[in-house]
């Protein structure tokens, strides 16, 4: 039975594995109604069922009830893998037109402005966002719903664009890598055939929204000719198919790459692939983040006399980012008391530093009250607190010491042996310098006296 049993968990461990993640999507079929309106109705997509065939839905119209035919797999692989726990992606739906990409940069993707008749029929777009993930899917749907055992419409994945960082949030200076892959299958056996037997040509575009305006940072086309826009700010994609199978499916690499980044390049990120006639996009929210240095001063010790007031702290908070959310709180902890408190004292906030790098540096000032005796010994702590640190905060510390009520440390008579064994040197060479000047002086004085003791010849002149 133990190897039964053993097989049975095995087999259930692999259909847990492979079941993993939603079998179907809840979402929102969205349509233009005229005068600016939008109007909503429920919809699903049924990425997964049961052997006894797929769960009746009659509150959904069958034309937006959706089994899902993924040929490339990578729609229903984003789900299988997606975590327990998280809240599910938000849906949309909408209906689409293929039409040739509009760039000037892209045109070299449709040389014949017409749609092909292998791209007639009813298309939608699916757009799906969550913490974990951002996915654009262009689906062509079967004529009709199929009529048993429940009323359902079968719709093909043609193109597939996602991105599993859908809210990087960078260390300010790093640079920014923001993921993107692509799948593609060609929605018909004619369209097949009229394609080269390898992978498509395509073109891969990335844009920063700010106020309403997308600013084209990077263009390419790989494998097409044709003058191309100047990537800006360092950019650069890895832009290129991953397989060169002749008849599909393919996937793709549009992975962006920006250098170094700064304050100003937050903001919304789009990612467009660009196939003839067929367009997928995903968005991504870039943010930046760069944690404090925490000091105080003066530190480590503070002193005071009992009554009087210490020197004021200063908490010096340098080289954040981003400058809204900062709290800086003081702690007391020590003395008397048990435990943490909150400090008394007047405490105010400096105005804002900035640096060349984005990044913003303040203080906070805390003014204490007058100490006693009791709080010898104790510490002030300031504590701060931001989105870039953990719950916990960063803090720095300083301890009081009230004069007076402090005997000799360690140091003060590491200090002392060190002072006493400096003059002990000290005397000993001022010594030694006083008899070295002591003997010169006795020998020039014996030479005066050694001289005045001899006869003077003093020569005259001779009579003639």
């Amino acid at each position: 039975m133990k190897p039964l049993s053993l097989l049975l968990a095995v087999t259930l461990g692999l259909a847990t594995t492979v079941s993993a993640g939603p079998s179907a999507i809840e979402c929102w079929f969205v349509e233009d109604v005229g005068g600016g309106g939008l109007a909503k109705r429920p919809a699903a997509l049924l990425l997964r069922q049961g052997p006894e065939g797929p769960p009746p839905r009659p509150d959904l119209d069958p034309k937006l009830y959706l089994k899902v035919d993924d040929p490339t797999g990578t729609l229903q692989a984003a789900f299988r893998r997606y975590p327990r726990g998280v809240p599910a992606p938000h849906c949309e739906i909408s209906r689409y037109i293929p039409l040739p990409a509009s760039a000037n940069w892209a045109s070299g993707l449709t040389p014949e402005r017409s749609c092909p008749r292998a791209l007639d029929g009813a298309w939608l777009t699916v757009s799906m966002s969550s913490s974990v993930l951002s996915l654009s899917s262009l689906l062509r749907l079967q004529p009709e719903p199929q009529q048993e055992p429940v009323l359902i419409t079968v719709a093909t994945v043609v193109l597939t664009v996602l991105t599993h960082t859908p809210a990087p949030r960078i260390r300010l200076g790093q640079d920014a890598i923001l993921d993107l892959s692509f799948a593609y299958m060609p929605p018909t056996l004619e369209a097949t055939a009229s394609l080269a037997p390898s992978p498509p040509p395509f073109g891969l575009e990335w844009r920063r929204q700010h106020l309403g305006k997308g600013h084209l940072l990077l263009a390419a086309t790989p494998g097409l000719g044709g003058q191309m826009p100047a990537a800006r700010e360092g950019a650069v994609a890895f832009a290129a198919w991953d397989d060169d199978d002749p008849w599909g499916p393919w996937t793709g690499n549009g992975t962006f790459w920006l250098p170094a980044v700064r304050p100003f390049q937050e903001g919304t990120y789009l990612a467009t692939v660009h196939l003839p006639y067929l367009q997928g996009q995903v968005s991504l929210e870039l943010t930046m983040h760069k944690p404090p240095k925490v000091s105080l001063s003066p530190a480590p010790l503070v002193w005071a006399a009992p009554g009087e007031a210490p020197p004021e702290l200063q908490c010096l908070v340098s080289h954040f980012y981003p400058s809204e959310g900062l709290e800086v709180e003081w702690e007391f902890r020590g003395g008397s008391e048990s435990g943490s408190q909150k400090a008394e004292g007047q405490r105010w906030l400096s105005s804002l530093r900035h640096h060349s790098d984005g990044s913003v540096s303040l203080s906070g000032h805390l003014q204490l009250p007058p100490i006693t005796a009791e709080q010898h010994g104790a510490r002030y702590i300031c504590r701060v607190h931001h989105s870039s640190l953990p719950a916990s905060g960063r803090s720095a510390e300083v301890t009081v010491e009230v004069a007076g009520f402090s005997g000799p440390s360690l140091e003060d008579g590491v200090g002392l042996f060190l002072s006493a064994f400096l003059l002990l040197g000290l005397f000993k060479v001022l010594g030694w310098v006083g008899e070295c000047d002591t003997i010169p002086t006795m020998g020039r004085t014996g030479a005066r006296h050694h001289s005045s003791a001899l006869p003077l010849y003093i020569p005259t002149s001779q009579p003639s």
